[in-house]
Parts: structure tokens; sequence; C-alpha cells
């Protein structure tokens, strides 16, 4: 019992000195040239899996997604328009290629996954496209654990760990106009919650690590987005759902549970999405080595602060699909808008034709050969024809 004691001690403090480490090194992310090159990560590299095709059609192009082998096709389905009676969208995009269907339990409060099951009603549809599901507020958990120890500290050290918060997200640049790009009401407040945690790490680390809650809340959010999309299993699993920083997909407990899944046949493939410091999250799971897609905010405006992590991805076989690619210059969120001109100048000088800016944002990301896909929101019809016109298009562009 005394053994099984220290060896809890010894982990616990090994993984506070390690998030300790990265978060010091992490801070310096954004100010690396982005021509740097970096040594491939020994642990990623894992063997490619065999090429997997499913609803392979004339007229759409498709791309590697990573070490996953899967064909997904240059534009894939996001989960915001799907709701209860608007199907039409999603088996129309099908009937044209598209084989990769994006959400998450957030959306609609389960009913995005809930409208897919009506549309993925059976095992041969269900062998035509590829499904990713996320674990929605799992970054919540974390923060919560900080919050509640903080609640309980006197007023002076409160005021001394929100110091050091707002410290830590100064160095690593995270609200950098150009970086961070507001993509919805309120997401600049996303990262308070993190970076109070990040402040914690160091000394109340061995409080929060290993918690159970964190194995808890994936696995009730797997088995209920399986029963709302009434699917067996998941091709994609991303966790966290909107990951704000390194730390947030360093925690052991996503592996570990990810494992415990995929034994059991429920999901396949591990992923994260990341709206908030996008370059850093990515490049963290990249090297954590067992992340094998990640979903993050490139766009026209904040791409060049992406690239060298993109390049690190490709080179260690993880999979990238850029979202908010047409919301740097356009949006549905009433309260954003209106998006700033100068960005749709930009868009427009660099991506030559005549073309709405939506779609010259998407055709730019898709010029990036390293990048699987773009994300979009196929809203109609008319949504459909304007974003898949872009798939398998090369242009030159243009200085920006």
């Amino acid at each position: 019992m005394k053994d099984h004691k220290k060896q809890n001690q010894k982990t616990q403090a090994s993984r506070r000195n390690f998030l300790t480490a990265l978060s010091a090194s992490s801070a310096g992310i954004l100010a690396l040239p982005l021509t740097q090159s970096h040594a491939k990560v020994s642990q990623n590299q894992v063997p490619n899996a065999p090429l997997e095709w499913r609803n392979k059609q004339a007229g759409m192009a498709y791309r590697k997604l990573g070490r996953t082998g899967m064909m997904i096709s240059e534009v894939v389905n996001g989960g915001d328009p799907v709701r209860k009676g608007k199907t039409r969208p999603v088996e129309i995009a099908m009937e044209r290629g598209l084989n990769y269907l994006d959400m998450a339990p957030a959306y609609g409060n389960g009913e995005c996954e809930e409208t897919y099951a009506q549309i993925i009603d059976s095992s041969s549809k269900r062998e035509k496209v590829f499904m990713t599901t996320k674990v929605s507020g799992f970054t919540s958990v974390r923060s919560q654990l900080y919050r509640d120890i903080y609640d309980g500290l006197p007023s002076a050290k409160q005021e001394a760990i929100l110091k050091k918060a707002w410290e830590i997200r100064a160095a690593r640049g995270v609200d950098k106009p150009g970086y961070f790009l507001t993509y919805w009401p309120g997401q600049q407040k996303s990262n308070d919650p993190t970076f109070l945690a990040n402040a914690m790490v160091e000394e109340y680390g061995h409080k929060v690590d290993g918690s159970q809650a964190f194995k808890d809340k994936i696995k009730t959010s797997v088995e209920g987005s399986l029963k709302r999309a009434k699917t067996d299993y998941f091709d994609i699993l991303m966790c966290p759902h909107g990951a704000n920083c390194a730390e947030e997909v360093q925690i052991p407990e996503i592996n570990e549970t990810f494992e415990e899944l995929k034994k059991e046949g429920k999901v396949r493939y591990l992923g994260v999405s990341s709206h908030n410091d996008p370059a850093g999250v990515l490049r963290a799971a990249t090297d954590a080595g067992k992340f094998d897609v990640v979903m993050c905010a490139y766009n026209v405006i904040n791409g060049g602060y992406l690239e060298d992590a993109i390049r690190h991805a490709y080179d260690n076989g993880v999979g990238v699909i850029a979202m908010k690619a047409a919301m740097a210059v356009a949006t549905h969120h009433e309260a954003i808008k209106p998006i700033p001109n100068w960005r749709i100048e930009k868009v427009n000088r660099i991506v030559p034709g005549e073309m709405k800016a939506p779609v010259k944002a998407y055709l730019w990301a898709l010029q990036n050969p390293k990048l699987t896909a773009v994300i979009s929101n196929l809203w109609d019809e008319n949504f459909i024809n304007d974003n898949f016109s872009v798939v398998g298009k090369k242009v030159e562009l243009q200085p920006g």
C-alpha cells in the first residue's frame, strides 16, 4: 500500500513538472519565426493506415486525412445548420461526394446529432460517410476544478494568481490582433477561466491531476452522442471541443479514456478542435503524439501564424482541417457584424476571379497542400453550389 502511495505521488509530481515546463516553454510560440524548422517527434512515427475511400463521386476532390488514411472530401459538412426538418442540404451534398459529417452535443443541444441519425438511417448509408463528434464542455471541467480551489483562497492569493494569469496570457500573444479573431459573441471571455487554471497548475495541479471528472465527462458525452446519432461508433472523437491552450490537450485522461473507448469499438481516431490559440494547440497536439486530427481556425487573416504548425503536423502524420476559413470575411452572427471591410479587400486582392468573398476564403485555404479540407456550413443548395465550386481548383495567389 505504501509503495502504491509513493508511486502515485511520484506520478503526480512528474505530471506537475511536465505541465509547468510546458507552460513556460509554450509562452514563446508566437515569437518563433515562421520559417524555423522543427525536428520530427519520434513518438509520432505511427504507421499510416491504408487508404480508406467512402462515397467517392466524380466532381469531388479528396485528400488524405493524415495517418488515418481516410480520404475525405475537400469540403466537409459543418454541424451548425443541421437541424430537424433541414436534412435535404446534407443529402444533396452527399449525392455530390461529400463524405465527412461533423457534429457535437453543443450544436442545437444535441439536435444536430439527432438529425444526422435521420439522414444516416441505414448501415449502407453509414458506410458512405466518416462521422465525427466532439466532447463539448470538456475544457469547463478543468477550469471548474481549478476555480473551486481558487474560490477558497484568500483575496491576496487570488489577486496574485490573476496577475500571473494575465502575464502568461500576454506572453503567449493569444489576444494579438490578426491572430485572435472573434467568430462568435463572447468568444474572448472563454480564455479567462483557461488562463486562471494555467496560472494555478504549478502550485495546485496535484489537486486536479487524475480527477475522475475528466474520464466521466468524456464517457458520458460519447455515450450520449452515440445514442443521439444512432451509430455504433464515431470515426473521430474530438476532445476537447474548442481547446484554448496547449495544457488542455496534455491532460492524460483524454488519451487514457479514448483508448478505453477505442477498445470497445466506439471510436477510431482522436482529434481536437481549437478556435483560440490555434497554432499553439495544433503544435501541442502534434507533439503529444496521440492526436490524429486537428480542426483549427485557419484563414486568410490569421494564416501566417499557423503555417509552421501546419507543416509540423503534416510532417508528423496529423491531419488538419481548417475551420472558420470563411468566417474571417463573413458571419451569420448579428452581434459581430459588420465584418471589417479591410478583410474582404484583402481576400479579394489575394484570390483572383469573380467570386464571393467567403468562397475565395475557402479557395485560399485549399491552396495549402498540407491542409486536408475546409469545414463549411452548407445552409442550403446555394451554399453547396458556391462552396463546392472550389474543390480541386488551383489558383495563383497574389500578394496580400
